[in-house]
């Protein structure tokens, strides 16, 4: 067992994110799989930097509790138990990172904390990639889908600054300049398929900065806009990044990546654009 950090989640930031990928790299020519503990809150900005960095078939599992040993019920011992299972399984195999929680096996693409108490508190579409149960005290362990297919990017850190704003009725960019000032790209949680209050449209062509737009509902893409009319065509012309499936929190660990790898722009969207053809099956443009 290896500890390189005892830390409440909120307190993890993108560099113990790295440091994590660097360790499971040493690792993993010694091992059969890796389990790493770790607290549900970001959990799954984790999970998605492995799933970005790592380069290596050996399978990585991430897992947590929601209760601690002091409450009936803690789920701790199950989901390490299950987890273990999971990161030892041959099937396992070249899927990159994975969550486990409860049983259900995710890929770290699409995970994402659905409740702030139960014990099912993750999901996100569209699902599990597999199950783990018991049978007669051993474990029955099945895939039913594959992850999504990921590059191992190799970024020499994780020390670009990326912030988040939320769209609201009635914004008018309040906080944009100042987020775009102090740092070295925007998320924008935007509203519905990505439109935002005519005020942003100039504060956007303004910065050289990237501004990469998620949405601020569940479920649902940030679709490119390949000549189509509207408010989409009008912040992709002012330089708008679509994050795709996405969501704020992801495309703020991607986009700190693909800083950290030294893209312009023109590339950090050619990437996010990739990433939208790959989920719907589209051919390259």
């Amino acid at each position: 067992m290896v500890q390189p950090f005892t830390l409440p989640s909120p307190h993890i930031t993108p560099g113990h994110m790295h440091e994590l990928r660097d360790l499971v790299h040493e690792l993993a020519d010694e091992v059969d799989g890796v389990v790493i503990t770790h607290g549900t809150d970001t959990l799954e900005e984790t999970a998605f930097y492995l799933h970005l960095t790592l380069d290596t078939e050996v399978p990585v599992v991430i897992t947590g509790s929601m209760r601690h040993a002091k409450e009936p019920s803690w789920d701790g011992p199950f989901n390490v138990w299950a987890a273990a299972h999971v990161a030892v399984e041959p099937q396992s195999r070249g899927r990159g990172a994975l969550v486990v929680f409860g049983g259900d096996i995710f890929d770290a693409h699409t995970v994402t904390k659905v409740h702030t108490t139960a014990l099912e508190a993750f999901g996100g579409y569209p699902g599990p990639i597999g199950r783990i149960d018991t049978l007669e005290g051993r474990p029955v362990l099945r895939y039913f889908a594959r992850p999504e297919n990921r590059l191992a990017l190799n970024p020499p850190d994780a020390t670009p600054r990326v912030e988040i704003l939320t769209a609201y009725a009635g914004w008018r960019g309040e906080g944009f300049e100042e987020a775009a000032r102090r740092s070295d790209g925007v998320v924008i949680a935007a509203l519905g398929v990505g439109n935002l209050p005519p005020d942003l449209v100039p504060l956007i062509a303004a910065t050289d900065k990237p501004v990469v737009l998620a949405t601020r509902t569940d479920i649902g893409a940030i679709l490119p806009v390949y000549g189509y009319e509207g408010g989409g065509k009008t912040l992709a012309e002012a330089g708008a990044i679509p994050a795709s499936f996405l969501n704020a929190f992801k495309a703020r660990i991607k986009l700190i990546v693909l800083l950290a790898l030294g893209y312009d722009n023109e590339q950090i969207a050619g990437f996010f654009a990739s990433e939208h053809r790959h989920r719907i099956g589209a051919p390259e443009l």
